[in-house]
Formats: structure tokens, sequence, C-alpha cells
């Protein structure tokens, strides 16, 4: 869950006890936010980054820490592209003027997310290569850090995205018009990634399995993006939804979400993780038992509750093995 706490993308010390806390917690996996891959790829100006080497020093410092509690460290990286440069959600909303922070955003093509955000640049050919080499320094940057899984963050309306969906896309070159082309980046970036990342850690891809809005991207286009990141050595697809087109209409409710890592998992062979209005501790049980994901992955019910896996294991009749410091109030 992105905190919009960082300056100049630096982690601070909101990020290492807040992350801590969910490590303390009793979580298996920790995912820092969606981390920018580059300065201009922010979703706003306090989004976390890890575009330069003076970043390192404190995401490896969080790593650390969520190694010693005997969770695993993860991190997104990310691109937001023609959702970049807007208020964090407690300022403001829409596009961050250049006198108050704010930058022209990139995108596959000039065309703003909705009236009151800035309209992206399109990106050239060598912008495109420029962003896949930044996510692969990301990457090693990550590595660097010290953690252990890296998140692709496909998702939510932000770059990769606009370059899968026809509502966003509207590119005349290899990288627009047929599916084929679509999803030209996302492979393009995946596979790059896959070659810096050590094949002894898990690479994860985020992605959003419907824009809930008809003519857009859709599920069944999902199924087959997985199976060919499948082939190039992802080793999950998180399977959320939604984000591109302001139009879109979603079902809210409890585990909406969890029939696309259902089906992809089914279809494809591919490890999935399940996401979405997940917040009870037999529920995310139950995902787990019937074979509808690999892993359930939890935000905002962990931003209620840090010690959820503790009170979980306690609801599930398993062991409790919180912090040595804790065992007495448990």
């Amino acid at each position: 869950m992105c905190q919009y706490s960082s300056e100049d993308g630096f982690a601070s010390d909101w990020h290492l006890v807040h992350l801590g806390s969910r490590a303390a917690g009793g979580a298996a996996l920790v995912i820092m936010e969606a981390s920018a891959v580059e300065a201009r790829g922010r979703i706003s100006p306090e989004d976390n980054g890890i575009w330069k080497d003076e970043h390192i020093p404190m995401l490896a410092r969080i790593a650390r820490f969520i190694r010693q509690q005997g969770a695993a460290p993860a991190i997104q990286l990310a691109h937001a592209g023609r959702k970049a440069s807007t208020y964090r959600p407690w300022t403001g909303s829409g596009a961050v003027a250049p006198e108050a922070g704010g930058w022209q955003p990139v995108a596959p093509s000039a065309v703003a997310f909705q009236p009151d955000f800035a309209v992206p640049a399109e990106l050239t050919g060598t912008d495109i290569e420029d962003i896949r080499a930044a996510f692969v320094a990301a990457a090693r940057r990550a590595l660097e850090a010290g953690f252990e899984v890296v998140e692709l963050h496909f998702a939510h309306g932000y770059l990769a995205h606009e370059f899968l969906s026809p509502l966003s896309n509207f590119r005349t070159d290899e990288y627009g018009g047929p599916f084929e082309n679509r999803i030209r980046f996302a492979l393009e970036t995946a596979k790059a990634v896959r070659a810096a990342w050590p094949e002894r850690l898990p690479l994860f891809v985020r992605i959003s399995a419907t824009d809930w809005v008809e003519g857009g991207w859709d599920i069944g286009e999902s199924v087959e993006l997985a199976r060919r990141l499948c082939g190039l050595g992802m080793d999950l697809i998180d399977c959320s939804s939604g984000g591109l087109a302001p139009q879109q209409k979603i079902p809210m409710a409890p585990g909406y979400q969890v029939p696309f890592a259902e089906r992809i998992r089914r279809e494809t062979g591919m490890r999935t993780g399940a996401v979405g209005l997940i917040t009870t501790p037999r529920q995310a049980d139950e995902i787990i038992e019937r074979g509808q994901a690999d892993v359930v992955l939890l935000a905002r019910e962990f931003l209620r509750d840090p010690y959820f896996p503790l009170h979980a294991a306690k609801a599930l009749g398993e062991a409790v093995e919180a912090p040595i410091q804790y065992r007495r109030a448990f």
C-alpha cells in the first residue's frame, strides 16, 4: 500500500516501522509499496523510489529488519505512466503543477487518464528502451538492498497496463494495435528483469485481470499473458483488476477478484496470488484449501491490523509464533 511519505524517493523511518510492524506481526512475506524506477514514474511527488543508488541504504535497513523477524522482504517495481504527477490522496486530486513539484508524465499514447490529469507525452522507441533499462537497474538495486522477492507492477492503469489495454494504447508501431503488440512492453520488461534477477529468487507480476469496461483488457487476454510470462520464468501472477478507466464498473464483494486467480492458475498452471476484500482468517484459508490460489495477499486488512497473522493463527487453531517480546500477550 502506497504511503505517500517519501521525499525525493527516499524511504524513511515511517517505512521502517510500518513494514517492520507487519513482519513482527507474523506475515510470511512483506511487500514494500510501488517504488518508482524513475523519478517521472512516481504517482505523486511523495512516492517511494528506487531509481538511484542513494536510495539503497535505507531500503537495505528495512529489508534487513523484515528478514530478522522471519519474513521475506519484497518490493514492487513500478512506473505510473499517465497516472503520474498527481496529488497524494489526503492533499488533493488531479495533476500537480510544475511550480508545485509536478512534471509531465509519459505514456504509450498522449491521452490523459481523466480531465484533471495531465496529458502525457507519447513515449518514443528510445524512451521505451530507457524505461525497460530503468526496471532492470531497479531490480539490481533491490538485490543489493537485500530484497528476496521482486514484484513487477503491471496493473491498476499504470504504465505497463496502459500498453496492454486498447482503451489507453492507440499506438500504430510495434507496441500498439493487436494483442501481440500490446503485450510487447510487458514481456520485454519481464524478460529483461528476469535476466538480471537471480533465478533462485522469486519474481512476481501484478496484473489487472480485467479493465471492467467493455472493449477493454479482459480475463481471456490475462490468461494468455500469464501463459507467456510463465514461459519467461515468472514465478507468480498477482491477480488484481481495474484502475485503467474512470468509467469502470466493479462489482465489489468479498473475494470478488479470487476467480481471476483461480482461472489463471487452472488454465496456465501458473502460481497465482489472490487479492481484494479478503478480510478474515477463514476466508483466506479456504481460498488456499480450495486450490483457488497459491498465495493470499492482504493490503487494507494489514493497515487495520498489523498483527493479522497472529490473530489468524489463533482463530484457525494453529501455533502462534509471536515475537518473544510479545508472547505474554498471546
